[in-house]
């Protein structure tokens, strides 16, 4: 048997992924265990299926979160971050996050000091997942948020305190900014760097899976200097770097006449209220939408809301140097340990692990596999509750399921 490996790059930057090969994993708090568990039989069974002994993943727990905790200290120690560096792949359930005080969120942490930038959420519905739409199937889009900046860079201080208070006074005396006694501040950075290479990344994810369009989701009307920032940015890098491949929505109008020709993607841009408006009224309007952190948040759960919630949406967080797969949902402690929620999330996660390793015959096995699962009515009780007819089974269960219908 081949000697386990660890992912490298090769002189072009592209991976180069062993036959045997060895991924990091971060089982998370709350329900991951149980989660973990059932994505876990179900990689390894379609790994198996698609492959047979030639290709096998050798999986290496990371203690992050809860059992990094109580192993160290450490609910994210600089050790996991390394192997996770120093692997290229990794995939993680949920980890804890108190809300309103205490550590920082760890996903965020881990984003951040890794510098995964590029959250990528794809969102397709899988029949017959209960939706409130009238036509789910029409829904096909892939969000991506930039992570490490806007809001989400954490840069706020409390109301009443001395740095909120030297803040607020140099914005009033030397800025001429009006603000309300002992507000709490936020500082919001935007960057043309950090903006192109989320673009850039969007507009090679639409080039390589033939996506029609790519939407710059942006709030400029009102915040010109960062959102709208970000919009102009992303039409630069779409023509400087992408010229052959992009045309942007007026010259599709005015040189095309409204027909896209072959081959060509088109650049848009729409404000962020009103693409929640035409994501719902016209869904197959929209393929690859980049975005802004705050807005890609609040749109990609929306958009899960779409095709039968969370529990269905994967999920990855992307660098140049590594990649990090998740589950896009909490770990509501008050399942934990009853084998009972849905591993959708972090098994299809998984299926876009394989996709980004190369693996593509087995990542199309797990969703195959999976649809074919909610197809026979025996599925957790999320969905059991709103599908008609349908039986609940465990999370286990239900990925012993996906991996018999592999066969």
């Amino acid at each position: 048997m081949n000697k386990p490996e660890k992912i490298t790059k090769n002189s072009n930057g592209e991976l180069v992924v062993p036959d045997h090969v060895i991924i990091p994993f971060i089982e998370g708090d709350g329900i991951g265990p149980d989660i973990w568990h059932a994505t876990r039989t179900v990689i390894d069974g379609a790994v198996k299926t698609a492959y047979g002994e030639e290709r096998k993943i050798f999986w290496h727990e990371l203690f992050v979160g809860e059992k990094g905790f109580k192993k160290d200290g450490q609910w994210l120690s600089d050790d996991a971050l390394g192997e996770i560096r120093e692997h290229m792949v990794a995939i993680k359930g949920p980890l804890t996050t108190p809300v309103g005080e205490g550590m920082r969120s760890l996903n965020v942490s881990i984003r951040q000091k890794l510098d995964l930038f590029a959250c990528i959420r794809p969102v397709k519905y899988i029949d017959p997942v209960p939706s409130p739409m009238k036509n789910p199937n029409k829904i096909d889009m892939v969000i991506f948020r930039e992570n490490t900046e806007d809001l989400y860079a954490g840069i706020e201080w409390a109301s009443g305190s001395p740095e909120a208070e030297t803040v607020s006074t140099f914005l009033k005396e030397k800025m001429g900014a009006s603000l309300p006694e002992k507000a709490g501040i936020g500082i919001k950075p935007m960057s043309a760097k950090n903006t192109k290479r989320l673009v850039a990344k969007a507009i090679e994810y639409a080039i390589e899976n033939k996506y029609p369009s790519v939407t710059l989701m942006h709030k400029g009307n009102i915040m010109k200097f960062t959102e709208g920032a970000f919009r102009n940015w992303g039409y630069e890098v779409a023509i400087e770097s992408f010229r052959d491949h992009v045309i942007t929505e007026d010259e599709l109008y005015d040189t095309y006449d409204g027909r896209q020709p072959a081959g060509k993607i088109v650049i848009k841009d729409r404000i962020a209220d009103m693409l929640f408006q035409q994501v719902l009224l016209r869904p197959d309007e929209f393929g690859v939408i980049a975005t802004p952190n705050l807005n890609g948040d609040y749109i990609s759960d929306a958009l899960a809301a779409q095709v039968g919630g969370l529990g269905m949406a994967p999920g990855a967080n992307i660098s140049n140097e590594c990649a990090v797969f998740e589950a896009t949902h909490g770990t509501a402690p008050k399942y934990a340990g009853l084998d009972k929620v849905n591993p959708s999330s972090l098994i299809l996660s998984g299926a876009m692990m394989l996709d980004h390793m190369g693996w593509k015959v087995a990542a199309t096995l797990i969703r195959s596999s999976l649809q074919m699962a909610v197809k026979s009515g025996k599925v957790t009780y999320d969905l059991a509750r709103q599908i008609q007819g349908a039986t609940e089974v465990t999370c286990s269960a239900f990925g012993d399921a996906i991996v018999r219908n592999m066969g």
